[in-house]
């Protein structure tokens, strides 16, 4: 099995808000692959005494443990129970009903001999590579469909798109949102390789345009993953003045990726 795993901060004075990890079961048999991306909140309130980071760290640290300890229950199934224990542990202490109570998109797979279960909520992304190459992308798009006016001003976001019927989901305070997710389920024999990234990674294929998917995956499975961000980190860096592609988006942005082959 080879296995790799790479995640660097946006910006080295503040903390990395993203979350990856591997886990391989006792038994031997299968693994999950967990891979989140915290929400920066704007500047103020978010009703919350702890940073996305800690809230990260939870709901990343039992996404992994449920997947591998209850292999009876659904992904969806997991992700709920995650955000559900979650909340229990600060909902005494701080405002889960607010909008930016700390939150992150969120991508599973679980393998087994017989078959590749996967999750995808928000812009995060999982690749999957076939036996003859072909690569297949599984993404939740809502928010990319959204269109720029909706997303104007983080009030106006906060107010109709986040968590919102005809916006977008992320994992927050609400299990609920489980069912939201992208899910299904592909034969073990169909699937090579998986790379699971947060949207500071795919930034090199859905912002900076240098290539598809498979191009994306070719970089990864060649020069490994820890190569990926580097490209990236050099693109943002040679567009930060004219911010061509960047726009208004921060320069840089947390990057992770993981690479299995299972």
């Amino acid at each position: 099995m080879r296995i790799e795993l790479t995640s660097e901060p946006g910006d080295a004075t503040h903390p990395n808000e993203d979350f990856a990890a591997l886990a391989l079961p006792a038994s031997g048999q299968g693994g999950a692959l967990v891979v989140l991306d915290g929400v920066t909140p704007p500047a103020g309130d978010d009703g919350c005494l702890h940073s996305v980071s800690w809230f990260c760290a939870r709901l990343g640290g039992l996404l992994t443990e449920l997947s591998v300890s209850h292999r009876d229950l659904t992904l969806s199934e997991i992700l709920a129970e995650a955000v559900l224990r979650t909340a229990d542990t600060h909902g005494s202490t701080c405002d889960l009903s607010h909008p930016r109570t700390p939150q992150a998109t969120v991508v599973l797979a679980r393998w087994s001999e017989a078959a590749v279960e996967y999750l995808v909520l928000s812009d995060s992304a999982l690749l999957v590579e076939a036996p003859d190459g072909t690569v297949t992308v599984l993404l939740d798009d809502r928010l990319a469909r959204l269109p720029r006016a909706a997303l104007a001003t983080d009030a106006l976001v906060d107010a109709r798109v986040r968590n919102k019927e005809g916006g977008f989901f992320t994992a927050a305070a609400d299990p609920s949102v489980a069912a939201r997710a992208v899910t299904g389920e592909l034969p073990r024999g169909r699937v090579r390789a998986l790379v699971g990234l947060t949207d500071g990674a795919t930034r090199w294929t859905e912002k900076f345009r240098q290539g598809d998917w498979t191009d994306l995956f070719a970089v990864v499975r060649k020069e490994g993953a820890a190569a990926l961000v580097e490209r990236v980190r050099a693109l943002e860096s040679a567009d930060r003045a004219e911010r061509a592609y960047l726009g208004r988006s921060k320069t840089h942005d947390d990057a992770t990726v993981v690479y299995v082959e299972p």
